[in-house]
This record gives C-alpha cells, structure tokens and sequence, in this order.
C-alpha cells in the first residue's frame, strides 16, 4: 500500500503562524529569530523588518523558490511574475511598496512589503503575512501599492 503525501499550500502552512508576534524590549521571539537567520546571520533581534523572513522560512518549509534575503522587493525576481487577474491565492506572493513617492518595482533595493495573497477584495488584496503590526496575521493591502504578484509552484 502506498501513502500519498499530503499536500499543504504555502498560505495554509503560513496560517498555522497567526498570533506570532515580536517581543518587545530586549528580548525577541525565537522563532522569528530564527526566520531571520535562516540565510542571514546579522539580525540581532526580532525588530528587524522580517516580512519577507517569514516568507522565505514558509518556502523553505516547503521547498519552495524562495529569495534568500530580508529585503521585501527580492521577491520580484522569484518564481513566475503573474498578472492580478490570473493570481491564486495559497500559491501567490504579493509584493507591495512602502512609503510615500516610494519607487516602481524596477528599483529592487527600496522599502517594501511581502505576503502570502490570500483574496481580491475590491481596490485590496487581502495577505498573510509576518510582521504585519509586529505579528504574522491578515491585512489589507491597496491594490495601488502592488508591484507584483509571484507564483512559487
């Protein structure tokens, strides 16, 4: 008798995370220590920006193309560029800008934000994601603010 393996989609996985949330003061989380350091070795504590840490342990995780880095934008040269209308939410990532007069997505080395796309919701999207008010949790996010969704499978 063969076992087939189970299937897990990266958002289903990322949902098992919501509620993680940064220490504050000195001390951090461990486990979001450890999405930060899992290519980089500097971050000292979980006040570092990890959104796209968090995306990259859950791609990992999976053995999924991930992007290797702590900058957010990073993830516009991984997997396959997808248009909004043709995005699939528990496989998508979103990659959004930050700021005001913040860059177009030419501009790779800028403030951003990642996350796991989890539906279209009129003029936003609706993404999981790590460091999304300091915790991994569901936010909106303009749909003005994409610079583009990512297919990882």
């Amino acid at each position: 008798m063969s076992v087939k393996p189970i299937e897990i989609t990266a958002y289903q996985l990322a949902e098992r995370f919501v509620g993680l949330s940064e220490v504050s003061g000195p001390v951090s989380d461990p486990t979001i220590l450890a999405m930060l350091r899992l290519d980089q070795a500097w971050p000292e504590g979980d006040e570092t920006p990890w959104c796209s840490a968090f995306v990259n342990y859950i791609a990992w995780m999976l053995r999924l193309p991930r992007s290797k880095r702590l900058n957010a934008r990073s993830w516009l040269g991984i997997g396959v560029p997808v248009m909004l209308g043709d995005a699939e939410a528990g496989f998508d990532v979103a990659i959004f800008s930050r700021g005001s007069n913040a860059p177009g997505p030419e501009v790779l080395d800028a403030p951003g934000h990642v996350a796991f796309l989890g539906s279209v919701d009129g003029p936003s999207l609706l993404v999981l994601g790590g460091n999304q008010g300091d915790r991994v949790s569901l936010a909106r996010y303009p749909i003005s603010r994409l610079l583009g969704i990512r297919r990882l499978r």
